[in-house]
């Protein structure tokens, strides 16, 4: 999921824009948008709350065990919020 910025990139789910005549958009369209926008304020909440780990900030290891590490910090991060 991405911002409007990625325009091109058909990799990406972005948000519908409004048409170049200035009409609006239709509601299914808008309700989309909405949903998209939920979607996306979680994930980046996610992906900041993960930056205040000193664990990812510091990450100094080889590249091919980031990926435990990361599973780790969900884990202990999972930990935290159920306490």
């Amino acid at each position: 999921m991405a911002d409007g910025g990625h325009q091109g990139n058909p990799g990406v789910i972005m948000p519908y824009r409004k048409p170049r005549d200035g009409t609006e958009l239709p509601t299914w369209k808008e309700d989309l948008n909405t949903i998209h926008r939920r979607v996306r304020a979680r994930v980046e909440h996610a992906l900041a709350r993960r930056k205040n780990w000193k664990i990812p900030r510091d990450y100094r290891r080889a590249g091919h065990t980031l990926a435990t590490t990361a599973a780790g910090i969900a884990f202990l991060h999972n930990l935290t919020i159920t306490n």
